[in-house]
């Protein structure tokens, strides 16, 4: 006589943690070298089930007011209509539309990212880095995520020629995530 045993799904709201958590892209920049820089002000949330996350549903804000380049000249062209376009785009947001498992703690988390009022689908290749309780009677969980995007598809247009051929701003937008969520008592 064979006994199975059945974990019980429960889904749970596990609401990001702005402090441990980071938005972070790359740029090309004069055709030669990476610019970085991270958004400061992130918020939202993700329901799951921690014995399923292929279960997820996710919904990120970003504020574009917070993009943080380490140079204020930069942030504040970024935060201009010829970018982000911030003062009538104060967010930009991510919405799952499907998490699949791949392989292990790897998955493919599709969404619609909306920039600048131009809504697009995209795919990131995401970790689940577990859960642990926290020293405050909390519980955390972690995440991490890769994607590309390219800008031009959501109006980020601007850019200026080089002399000597090429462009200042690629167009190619590498993003990197790390997420951590405290699940809602």
């Amino acid at each position: 006589m064979s006994t199975q045993v059945h974990k019980t799904s429960i889904t749970t709201r596990w609401n990001i943690d702005p402090v441990h958590s980071e938005v972070g892209f790359s740029v090309k920049h004069m055709m030669v070298s990476n610019v970085r820089g991270r958004f400061n002000e992130v918020t939202g949330y993700i329901d799951f089930d921690e014995n399923d996350p292929s279960t997820a549903k996710i919904d990120v804000e970003i504020n574009t007011n917070s993009v943080d380049t380490r140079q204020e000249q930069r942030d504040t062209h970024l935060r201009s209509a010829d970018f982000f376009d911030a003062e009538n785009h104060p967010k930009m947001s991510f919405v799952s539309t499907k998490v699949e498992h791949v392989k292990g703690d790897n998955y493919r988390v599709t969404g619609d990212l909306t920039i600048r009022g131009t809504t697009k689908p995209i795919t990131l290749d995401a970790t689940f880095e577990g859960v642990s309780p926290d020293p405050y009677g909390g519980v955390r969980s972690g995440f991490s995520a890769t994607g590309k995007i390219n800008r031009h598809d959501f109006g980020l247009n601007y850019n200026a020629a080089i002399e000597a051929g090429g462009v200042v701003v690629g167009a190619d937008i590498k993003i990197q995530l790390e997420v951590e969520a405290i699940k809602e008592a």
